[in-house]
């Protein structure tokens, strides 16, 4: 497995630790917290091991952040500071756990914002320190993936998607901390670009989208919108790996918008009469890239037998997964392919404290990455998720059969 040779990895370089009994062996009232502050949620959750939610809390800051245009990395930082005692104390005091009841604290530590993260670390390290708990610290893509365990029986290995605000990958999951790496993203992730069409389009002002995110708006005008009057090339169509771009399709959107202002003789700002024509071509145009970079790692892992004959399955998660188009487009390819897709419910998509809370019973159930509560760790920015294999990917050279999208809204 690849070696990212940085302070957060002191969790691969730690000796064999001797925890206490309450630290390592199974028993049905191990109880772990968990607490997310990647980016702009503030979550925490208290699972049981057979992943029941006995209570959790969320801030969400997407009021904040809609006002000001985006996130802006210290407005978030200070809004983490102001709610996560909250936020904890309302998820334990909602399960009805004490402190002293838990068995492992885990708190997301990698990738994020870095003002963000460091909030929630420094939390957390109080925390354990001041209770004498075990500490896991999470990957949120890790976490991310392996959310759908928590929901239903998913055996290993599985292929997964995971597209967000601020990530887009293609990993096998091989194991709890065991993935392999087919593809990530080159430039911006497709939540990032679907919000920064929609500030460029002003859809804050449009009477239906003043409350909803980005995301959220391009979804719903395009339903009533005509995609093919808009023809955005699909990213990267002669380069046959499994990687990501959308900062090209999003210099096409802006350069339409642009044409379409001067046609329409309106400032920057103002709402074109087109909007719903352009959500639509725009979504449409990311969902076949996610489409057709999956269609090729699905391709690829079949070639290499890194899935079962049995039922392979492919699990789409993170905040841009609770799109529907985009799930339909990801159905078309598992039903020509054969594999059984699977996603969260739209509200375990976006980053909460459960997901965490889940990824550190997994790894309290293997004793995998679990630290006693003096040791120092360092929250990473930007962390790849597992062994990376993108080259072998790409010199496969694999081409895809043409598939006709159409999709229904």
């Amino acid at each position: 497995m690849t070696m990212f040779h940085t302070k957060a990895n002191i969790l691969h370089r730690l000796p064999q630790v001797c925890f206490p009994a309450s630290f390592g062996k199974a028993h049905s009232s191990r109880l772990v917290l968990g607490i997310e502050t990647s980016c702009d949620e503030t979550g925490a959750a208290v699972l049981d091991e057979t992943g029941q939610i006995l209570g959790e809390s969320l801030h969400s800051q997407k009021e904040v952040h809609l006002r000001t245009g985006g996130i802006i990395p210290t407005v978030a930082q200070q809004l983490h500071r102001e709610n996560i005692e909250r936020v904890v104390h309302e998820a334990l005091q909602r399960s009805n756990v004490d402190a002293d009841q838990l068995s492992a604290v885990a708190t997301t530590v990698k990738p994020g914002l870095a003002l963000s993260l460091g909030i929630g670390l420094e939390f957390s390290q109080r925390f354990v320190r001041k209770h004498n708990k075990p500490f896991i610290p999470i990957h949120h893509m890790e976490a991310h993936a392996l959310t759908v365990r928590m929901l239903q029986p998913v055996a290993f290995p599985f292929l997964v998607l995971l597209v967000s605000g601020g990530h887009s990958l293609l990993a096998v999951a091989r194991g709890v901390d065991d993935f392999l790496l087919l593809g990530h993203t080159l430039d911006e992730a497709p939540g990032d670009t679907l919000d920064k069409v929609a500030r460029r389009l002003s859809l804050i002002k449009h009477p239906q989208c003043s409350t909803l995110s980005g995301g959220q708006a391009i979804e719903l005008l395009a339903k009533d919108g005509d995609r093919t009057r808009f023809r955005f090339r699909t990213p990267m169509g002669q380069t046959h790996n499994c990687c990501f771009s959308f900062a090209g399709l999003r210099n096409q959107v802006t350069m339409a918008i642009m044409k379409k202002e001067a046609e329409e003789g309106i400032r920057q700002g103002s709402l074109l009469s087109c909007v719903n024509d352009i959500a639509a071509a725009t979504q449409h145009t990311i969902a076949s890239h996610l489409a057709k970079r999956t269609h090729r790692a699905i391709l690829f892992c079949k070639a290499n037998s890194l899935l079962p004959e049995r039922n392979p399955t492919l699990v789409l998660s993170g905040g841009v997964a609770s799109n529907q188009y985009i799930r339909k487009a990801l159905s078309i390819v598992t039903e020509m392919t054969g594999l059984h897709l699977l996603c969260p419910p739209a509200k375990f998509c976006t980053d909460n404290g459960v997901m965490i809370a889940w990824n550190g019973v997994e790894r309290l159930r293997e004793g995998k990455g679990i630290l006693p509560p003096d040791v120092d760790v360092f929250y990473e920015p930007k962390a790849p998720l597992g062994a990376d294999i993108t080259a072998e990917v790409e010199a496969a050279a694999i081409r895809l059969p043409s598939v006709r999208m159409k999709i229904l809204n």
